[in-house]
Parts: structure tokens; sequence; C-alpha cells
């Protein structure tokens, strides 16, 4: 059994050393990986600006998400963000032998929107093939693909829905 639960700053070295791991996954598959980007999630864990949430299987840090309330506007339509959702950002997870601890992530997600009163889930991706995971296989909506920043963006959605069978406990806010 899984836990989800919000982050804080204690939790800042295992999601540095995941996030590590999972670059270097990532590089060695000739993938695109921030410079930092360990650095940069884990100071997000506990900052108030940053809503992560750890993923933990027997207290160690197996993934993270940022969870916002609020859509940003480059990505999403002024209709769509007065609309209650929920924002994925920053998914990481321990690379793993077919887990699929990302997929558990965003199973919670659907699950915690559905709970909190949430009509759906949000995301984006900047990497095609990323994009086309979600959509595929995890059944994601692609809405639009916008530029920021030079790069294609990949606006996806989900129906906030509940998860029956979802191996996570976790609180129901955070």
């Amino acid at each position: 059994m899984f836990r989800m639960r919000p982050a804080d700053a204690g939790d800042r070295d295992g999601v540095a050393a995941m996030v590590e791991a999972r670059a270097g996954w990532m590089r060695s598959r000739g993938m695109r990986v921030f410079d930092g980007a360990a650095e940069t999630i884990a100071e997000q864990a506990g900052d108030p600006d940053f809503p992560v949430w750890v993923l933990e299987e027997d207290s160690t840090v197996v993934g993270c998400t940022t969870v916002f309330e609020d859509s940003p506007a480059w990505a999403f339509t002024e209709h769509e963000r007065a609309q209650p959702a929920l924002f994925l950002a920053s998914t990481w997870t321990l690379p793993t032998d077919g887990r699929r601890l990302g997929h558990v992530i965003a199973r919670w997600a659907l699950d915690h929107a559905a709970r909190t009163g949430a009509t759906a889930v949000r995301r984006g991706a900047f990497e095609a093939g990323l994009a086309r995971y979600y959509c595929e296989v995890q059944g994601w909506t692609l809405l639009r693909e916008v530029e920021r920043r030079g790069r294609t963006g990949y606006i996806m959605t989900r129906p906030a829905q509940y998860q029956p069978g979802l191996p996570v406990v976790a609180p129901v806010s955070g």
C-alpha cells in the first residue's frame, strides 16, 4: 500500500534522491532533463507556494507531484479556469520495473479531485512521447497544443472520478 500526503521540508532529501534517479534514467534514454531538476523540485517540498504531494512506500519517497487548485492562464481559457479543477505539475517517480508509479499518482489525483469537489484534473507535458503515453495509456484527453517559452506544450484533461481499489491511503485535503 502506498501513502500520498502533502510534502514538508523533511522530505527534501528523499525528493531530491528520487528525482535524481529519474533524471539519470531519462538521460540514459536520450531524454532532456533541465539542469538542477532534483534541487529545484526538492526545494519546493514544504514551500507554501508549491503544493507538492509525495507518494511513499515503506516511508521512502517514490514519487511526487505538485497539485495546484488554479490552472495556468497560458494553457487554459478563462471559462476553463472558472471550473473547479486540479492542475498537476512536475510529476516525478522513481524508475521501476513496470509498477507504473506515475499512473498511481494520476489515479490518486482523479480520486482526490472527486473527493474534494473538483470536476476535472488537468496536466501538461512538453515531450510529445510523454503526452502520447498520457493519452493512449492513462486515458487523458489532449485539449490543445500551445507554444510556451519556445517549446510545444501538450495540454490535457480528465474528469474527476473516484478510483475504487486505489492502492493509496491519503488525507482528503492537504
